[in-house]
């Protein structure tokens, strides 16, 4: 990713970092399809370089670096394998969010060991119950990617009315002894992503444990306080919709990378040349300038979106709704751009064995996450756009 801003030190290292795991990434693939888990030598191979811990505070060990560093990270990771790279999105994200609760949930997490890891599910699956000090809380969630590598979750649910608090969203952190994994993704693609239901019965969540996820306040992200970075301060949706998206770019660009070098050897048994067909020759450039196209996008709104936050500015409705939809039309986009790159390829790439086939059926999973119902999300922007209210309360 071409970037318009100079990195620090510290980001170019994680880059390279992250471009030398490619290849071992990228020979791992099919054990991570078999197994339905991104292999744990690929984890730890993360976290020793430094990468999950990329949003992380300073002062629990972690770079704090610009967003767009991260998700530069995540694309290339994807050119090696898009499971790793989807659930290093996930995962990684997380340290950006706990450094907005409150230091007492920091410090549980982070206090003995810098390197803990936090898998989620958003949907607001929680049935809720107030106490004194918290809540107790009980539920089925789906789809919490890579939660087999993570010693925490954060789970979704609705906060009932607190004073003038309306009831929204919320976000509860639970300790790995207080669920349940339920092992039942055995899907088309991402299948390493491992994003088995998670089990809660009956278990109390203390108030510095939950968050108003949409809610950018200083008092409903007191961390802030302590963690001043301004990428703290860009809204979550803007940040978190990113990180299940933007693995799709690196995966197309992966997806180039082996067609091309397929197309450059392969004589069909009809002695055609796929090179030499305008079919393959039209595919490849269209995915080029796509992948080209949307990481300008990204780079600029996060330049946007962090020029605001250091100004202690909020992006207006209409942008936000621009930028989210815009986030969930990646994955569409990339999957089309993938089946050109497939049907050029003709019978000799609908084995499984083929990467661009493998990469197809990853960028197809990534569509269905809800995140990236970009028909949803361009609705929601067009309704605005002519005049009527934001349809959106989570964006």
């Amino acid at each position: 990713m071409h970037s318009m801003r100079e990195k620090t030190q510290d980001e170019r290292d994680l880059l390279e970092r992250a471009r030398s795991l490619v290849p071992a990434l990228k020979a791992r693939t099919a054990q991570a399809d078999k197994d339905l888990k991104v292999p744990v030598e690929s984890v730890l191979e993360l976290q020793s370089a430094g990468l999950l811990r990329a949003l992380q505070p300073r002062a629990f060990g972690g770079y704090e670096v610009d967003p767009r560093t991260f998700f530069e990270i995540q694309t290339i990771l994807a050119e090696g394998c898009m499971s790793t790279a989807w659930i290093y999105g996930v995962m990684g994200v997380h340290p950006w969010q706990l450094a907005r609760y409150p230091i007492e949930a920091q410090r549980e997490v982070w206090a003995d060991d810098h390197s803990a890891l936090i898998c989620s599910t958003y949907m607001p699956a929680a049935r809720v119950t107030v106490v004194e000090g918290g809540y107790r809380i009980s539920g089925r969630w789906g789809f919490s990617s890579g939660s087999e590598h993570c010693q925490w979750v954060f789970l979704g649910g609705i906060l009932p009315p607190d004073g003038d608090m309306p009831a929204e969203h919320g976000t509860f952190l639970l300790p790995r002894s207080d669920y349940q994994i339920e092992h039942n993704w055995d899907v088309m693609g991402l299948r390493g992503t491992g994003s088995h239901d998670i089990v809660v019965e009956d278990v109390f969540v203390p108030a510095h444990r939950v968050q108003r996820t949409n809610n950018c306040t200083l008092e409903a992200t007191p961390g802030r306080l302590v963690n001043s970075n301004p990428i703290y301060a860009i809204p979550f949706a803007q940040v978190f919709s990113r990180a299940v998206s933007t693995s799709a770019l690196g995966a197309l660009q992966g997806a180039i990378n082996e067609f091309r070098d397929n197309a450059a050897r392969h004589i069909g048994k009809h002695g055609a040349r796929t090179a030499e067909d305008p079919v393959a020759q039209t595919a490849v450039a269209e995915a080029m300038i796509t992948v080209d196209s949307l990481r300008l996008v990204l780079e600029r709104n996060y330049e946007h979106l962090m020029s605001l936050a250091r100004a202690g500015e909020y992006p207006d409705t209409e942008t936000r709704l621009l930028y989210r939809y815009q986030s969930a039309y990646v994955t569409n986009i990339c999957a089309e751009r993938a089946n050109d790159l497939l049907r050029s390829m003709a019978a000799s790439g609908l084995y499984n064995t083929n990467p661009v086939a493998r990469l197809f059926r990853d960028l197809h999973q990534a569509r269905g996450h809800i995140a990236n119902n970009y028909m949803a999300y361009g609705r929601s922007y067009g309704a605005v756009l002519l005049g009527l209210p934001n349809p959106d309360p989570y964006v």
